[in-house]
């Protein structure tokens, strides 16, 4: 039997009511290389940025919401820095472009050090790191075993 796969990213869809619009927002605010793909049967964008991946596809019907707006909970994406530092470097480097700021990094009940921000298109992105592992954590950290 073969050794199970190792995954390595995770690309996130956005449907966007614009989708030009969209691509150079994350572009421009968040410093993502953009490829854009107009000659595809179903014209789309790709962004880059470091090991994150965002797809940006145009919405052909209905309205683009965040998942706060309909559902009531929940963010639209997570970004991990790559450390707790990273937090504070990528807040300050968001207030400079112009992203609108939902809250400042602090420290969650669950404790993960993060801040939110809304996208041009209302999309909630919460960016963060666990700061606390035995809170975060409380049965142990995934992938490690337990020495006790």
């Amino acid at each position: 039997m073969a050794g199970r796969a190792r995954l390595d990213n995770v690309a996130a869809i956005f449907v966007a009511p614009d989708l030009k619009r969209t691509a150079e927002y994350y572009r421009d605010v968040f410093g993502f290389e953009l490829v854009e793909r107009h000659e595809a049967e179903d014209a789309f964008a790709t962004l880059y940025r470091d090991s994150v991946e965002i797809i940006v596809v145009q919405a052909r019907f209905g309205e683009v919401e965040s998942n706060t707006a309909r559902y009531g909970a929940g963010y639209d994406v997570y970004l991990n820095p790559e450390d707790v530092a990273g937090v504070d470097a990528l807040y300050a480097e968001l207030t400079e472009t112009g992203a609108q700021i939902i809250s400042k990094p602090a420290l969650t009940p669950y404790g993960s050090y993060e801040f939110v921000i809304e996208d041009v298109d209302g999309r909630l992105i919460g960016i963060g790191r666990v700061k606390d592992e035995n809170v975060f954590f409380k049965d142990g950290v995934p992938g490690r075993r337990s020495t006790a």
